[in-house]
């Protein structure tokens, strides 16, 4: 399998960003790290493993990007207000750094949002903000709310709230977004979401799928035994959805 590491200085983090590449051709997976990851987290967990023979194919080729969370959303004695401009720069980064990147070492028209638990939230969150540059997203285990609390999981931003908060949080400025064109794009993308019945966040993708049916936006909700939050689970579902 071809495997690439890549590091530039990024002028919007203002710090080295790191990513891995595999594959050598196919549709563009951007994959985000969970909240403790980093770039080479997919493959710590042998998910790149499970994808072997479609990257060997030629049918998929992953970016997997580096985790700014313990600088932004998980950056507690930051202001939430500090925490979700950081998060914001982040987005930035991908915007307008790492996706021409990927667009210009494999120009396949299809783009993939990928991740799991708060890398879903990652993928979920940039594929619905910008949804004419993605045709798939793929989420596993997400949180799509970040200020909602269930079990150990608290609101992020300890009860601040503001209009940067509201644009990234998805089951908050969807059910207001009545873009046509954005909502177009929407309807055309593959959505597929991956939750566990037991998963804490179960509530929250059943109002996630609540709100992108009352949009008219097709997708896929899929519920697995257990809590299936965990690298095991992640390992079997990835060939089934990505």
């Amino acid at each position: 399998m071809q495997r690439e590491y890549h590091r530039w200085h990024s002028p919007r983090m203002g710090r080295m960003m790191e990513l891995l590449v595999f594959g050598h051709a196919g549709a563009k997976v951007l994959v985000f790290p969970t909240r403790d990851g980093r770039f080479d987290e997919y493959e710590k967990l042998r998910i790149v493993q499970q994808l072997a023979p479609k990257i060997n194919a030629g049918q998929l080729q992953l970016f997997c990007v580096d985790s700014v969370d313990h600088d932004a959303l998980y950056c507690f004695w930051k202001h939430p207000a500090e925490r979700i401009r950081r998060h914001m720069q982040f987005e930035d980064y991908i915007l307008h750094e790492v996706l021409p990147f990927m667009q210009h070492k494999n120009q396949h028209p299809c783009t993939i949002a990928h991740g799991c638990s708060l890398g879903a939230f990652h993928a979920a969150n940039i594929a619905f903000r910008h949804p004419h540059l993605f045709q798939k997203l793929s989420a596993f285990s997400g949180r799509y709310d970040l200020t909602m609390q269930t079990e150990s999981f608290s609101d992020l931003f300890n009860g601040y709230y503001d209009d940067n908060i509201y644009f990234h949080t998805p089951t908050h400025f969807l059910p207001n977004l009545h873009c046509e064109g954005r909502l177009q794009h929407l309807r055309q993308m593959d959505i597929v979401l991956v939750i566990g019945k037991e998963d804490p966040f179960l509530g929250n993708n059943h109002y996630l799928s609540q709100i992108l049916h009352g949009k008219g936006i097709r997708h896929q909700l899929h519920e697995w035994h257990e809590r299936a939050h965990r690298g095991y689970y992640w390992r079997r579902m990835a060939p089934l959805y990505v």
